[in-house]
């Protein structure tokens, strides 16, 4: 086939308009159902981000623990021992490190997501599919390390003979629910914007770093309600999805919230699965709204990369 019959090869294909233009749900649904179409290359993406991140080095996805372990030690030396914060609550190790694995999936998949236009420039430039593959990608990635963190968070419980077998746990499920659907509508938000405005990623970071000490984690539910008291701001801080997760983390995992003779049983927000079940339903609407932005900005993303 020579230059002349390509191109009027090319004359003869239909228009495909990149960036839909429609801001009706059936958009979304359009862009789903799509996204399902590319299926195999997204599970590939997922799989390369794992092996890349881990690329010739000697622990492979050992370095997954690393980061969360080392927090673990750090918080439960430096604020739960010197601080005293341990005292207060039961079996502190499992209770910080319930809170960190349900922080570090929402954290990664907002922060990969954030950076994954902006990392797969190349790639977005010489191949056509639907853009939200890259962003959903890094939501399985972190989906597979929050997998790993999560066994060896049961695995420390058996070992410690604090296992969760209760019915409780299965709060466990809306806050993972919770968790993935606020952490996609943000990646999806944000890796748009961030391909116009770099200084996205940078805010991120501090943003992230804020929301960390601003949810139960290294500190119990019950001091913050003792400052706070019945306030408007107590209600913001509980009802903000990242806290309502860890609490609902908490709850499942965390055997020691349940009371002994030592300890009284942990405090909990009233309504706390409702509360939860809320937050799902508002996040969904956020993830609708999040991926209608990112249709209307993806038909400039080559241009701009």
């Amino acid at each position: 086939m020579n230059a002349h019959e390509r191109y009027a090869m090319l004359e003869r294909e239909p228009f495909r308009q990149v960036g839909g233009r429609s801001q009706t749900v059936k958009g979304s649904f359009d862009s789903i159902a799509d996204v399902f179409r590319h299926r195999e290359m997204l599970g590939l993406l997922v799989r390369r981000d794992l092996k890349s991140r881990y690329k010739d080095s000697a622990l492979g996805f050992l370095w997954t623990l690393v980061r969360p372990l080392t927090q673990l030690a750090i918080y439960y030396v430096v604020i739960g021992h010197f601080l005293g914060a341990a005292r207060g609550i039961p079996d502190f190790a499992i209770y910080v490190f319930t809170g960190l694995t349900a922080y570090t999936l929402f954290a990664e998949i907002v922060s990969t997501g954030t950076s994954s236009i902006v990392s797969n420039a190349g790639l977005i430039k010489k191949v056509q599919l639907p853009r939200e593959v890259f962003p959903l990608a890094s939501v399985g990635s972190a989906l597979f390390n929050f997998a790993i963190q999560l066994g060896i968070l049961l695995v420390a419980a058996l070992i410690l003979g604090v296992f969760p077998a209760h019915w409780d746990l299965l709060y466990a499920i809306p806050s993972l629910v919770l968790l993935v659907t606020v952490g996609t509508a943000l990646a999806l938000l944000l890796s748009a914007w961030n391909v116009y405005l770099r200084d996205i990623g940078y805010l991120l970071e501090v943003v992230l770093m804020v929301m960390l000490w601003a949810s139960p984690i290294v500190y119990a539910f019950s001091m913050v309600k003792s400052v706070l008291g019945p306030s408007i701001l107590l209600e913001i801080y509980t009802n903000n999805p990242l806290t309502l997760a860890v609490l609902g983390f908490q709850k499942a995992f965390w055997v020691g919230g349940n009371g002994s003779a030592e300890f009284p049983p942990a405090e909990y927000p009233d309504q706390l699965l409702l509360r939860m079940l809320i937050a799902i339903g508002i996040s969904l609407v956020f993830l609708v709204i999040s991926q209608r932005v990112f249709t209307r900005l993806q038909g400039n993303f080559a241009q701009e990369l």
